[in-house]
């Protein structure tokens, strides 16, 4: 934020006066009505300055109930809960937050057509590949180069991971490389992998159970548990002693007659049971970990 003000001041686009501009430490010492904040986190980042004096955690500002707060973004998609949420903090400190949906305040950060056409007409380029947007933004710029003369063989959409060259003067993608995404889990870097993510959102979700018993190798009878435990699953221990707990230990027992003694086909039957019952009576798809113990 600061070097595009930067920017924009050396280019003559953006005119402040001198002294108008303030350290924030004097800042702190002028009426709150003769100041005012530029700051950052219009999306409701968690790390932003904005999501921070919402949640009373920024080191130097504290919102008070004469405060007026301009949001003058619009929402990008997916973002709402995180600007809602530090609308909400904002107007609990007692601040007046003021936004696209209450007031015509929003400026749009993207250029119009008009203005991509006027860009394109100035530039006159000789290819093209059009970049940051959705897909449907992506074919629709590529659209206003075609119009203002670009041939459509010098017009390239590339994904993520697409290898495009520029040889002889003409653009085209020549192949793709693996890429995706990067997740950063406490210390390590990229070893946090989708099935890890499907697991722990599974967990936030709907919880656990366990099922630990003790297996006799030779005849594959049950000969100590089944035990039950439930974690976050929100549902009573004493639920699956009354109601699974029978059913599971009469599905062992048939199991056990018709000669099943592997511990892995003794875990999908625990599992295909228990997850029965839970699905039937709370509809509800918790993580099923059954442990077996052979002896």
């Amino acid at each position: 934020m600061v070097r595009n003000m930067g920017i924009a001041r050396e280019l003559g686009l953006l005119n402040i006066p001198d002294g108008l501009l303030i350290d924030l430490k004097l800042a702190e010492e002028l009426p709150s009505r003769r100041v005012l904040l530029i700051s950052t986190g219009s999306q409701g980042e968690p790390l932003s300055a904005l999501s921070r004096m919402a949640n009373r955690d920024h080191q130097t500002i504290r919102i008070s109930p004469d405060d007026t707060i301009l949001l003058a973004s619009s929402l990008i998609p997916g973002n709402e809960t995180a600007v809602y949420r530090v609308i909400n903090g904002l107007t609990r400190l007692g601040a007046r937050v003021v936004h696209k949906e209450s007031s015509l305040v929003h400026v749009s950060g993207h250029a119009p057509a008009g203005e991509l056409l006027y860009l394109l007409n100035l530039v006159k380029p000789r290819n093209f590949m059009p970049v940051h947007g959705e897909w449907r933004h992506l074919k629709a710029h590529a659209r206003l180069a075609s119009l203002t003369g670009v041939p459509d063989d010098r017009i390239v959409i590339a994904e993520d991971g697409m290898v495009v060259d520029l040889i002889d003067g003409k653009v085209a993608i020549s192949g793709a490389v693996d890429c995706g995404y990067v997740y950063v889990d406490g210390l390590t870097v990229g070893e946090v992998t989708e099935s890890q993510l499907k697991d722990r959102r599974i967990l936030g979700d709907e919880g656990f159970i366990s099922v630990i018993m003790v297996l006799d190798s030779s005849t594959g009878k049950i000969v100590g548990g089944p035990e039950i435990h439930t974690r976050g699953s929100g549902i009573d221990d004493a639920a699956f002693s009354s109601n699974i707990l029978p059913k599971l230990v009469d599905a062992l027992e048939r199991a056990a007659a018709e000669g099943v003694t592997d511990t892995h086909a003794i875990r999908q039957l625990s599992r295909r049971v228990i997850g029965k019952w839970v699905s039937d009576n709370y509809r509800r798809r918790p993580m099923i970990i059954p442990v077996v113990v052979e002896v």
